[in-house]
């Protein structure tokens, strides 16, 4: 994880928390995974405030947050005192048991990695799941260079072939699109792939 990204979510995890709960729902997004994720153990990778890990547990998928941020994990933990959040940071996600989950989201996270990680966070995402499982991975799109905003969070610019080719034949595309987030009113890439069985 870039640490100036870090830096900046343990300034603020109370107002970055309050900004991602008063933003619009991410009903695109929740359809996506209603139609594509199937019954079983769920992990939210960049679960910052643990928003998405609520919503998951609400609608059938029993889930686990994990965030690099102790200070969003904390904030996660009082909202949502009785779901299951934990500490770990791509690109390396140590500690978290692999071949575990059924589905895995990871939500506008990969973007605060610096791109030469961009390939080994996108592996390690993929070795969480079971055969069969499924990955939803999105990413805000810079639509140049890297660059970072006014809190210094980094915002990589990456093809999705680093993504992609880090899989290898690994996994099959189910979803790949551009678009404006209805929650954020970004441009997010998301790629919905299923682990192939064996």
């Amino acid at each position: 994880m870039d640490s100036r990204t870090l830096q900046a979510y343990d300034a603020d995890a109370a107002g970055f928390a309050r900004e991602w709960h008063a933003q619009t729902p991410p009903d695109d997004m929740y359809d996506l995974l209603l139609h594509h994720f199937r019954p079983g153990p769920t992990a939210d990778v960049g679960c910052g405030s643990g928003r998405e890990v609520a919503w998951l547990a609400a609608n059938g998928f029993p889930t686990r947050g994990f965030d690099a941020s102790a200070a969003l994990l904390r904030e996660a933990r009082t909202r949502y005192p009785d779901l299951d959040f934990a500490q770990a940071a791509l690109p390396d996600l140590v500690g978290v048991e692999k071949g575990r989950f059924e589905n895995v989201l990871c939500e506008t996270v990969l973007m605060h990695l610096p791109p030469e990680e961009i390939g080994r966070a996108s592996r390690a995402l993929l070795d969480l799941l079971r055969p069969r499982g499924t990955l939803y991975l999105s990413w805000r799109v810079a639509e140049s260079t890297s660059q970072r905003d006014g809190h210094g969070r980094l915002y990589s610019a990456f093809d999705k072939r680093a993504v992609t080719d880090a899989w290898g034949d690994d996994a099959s595309l189910l979803f790949d699109e551009e678009n404006l987030s209805v929650s954020s009113g970004r441009k997010v890439h998301r790629l919905i792939a299923r682990k192939h069985p064996g």
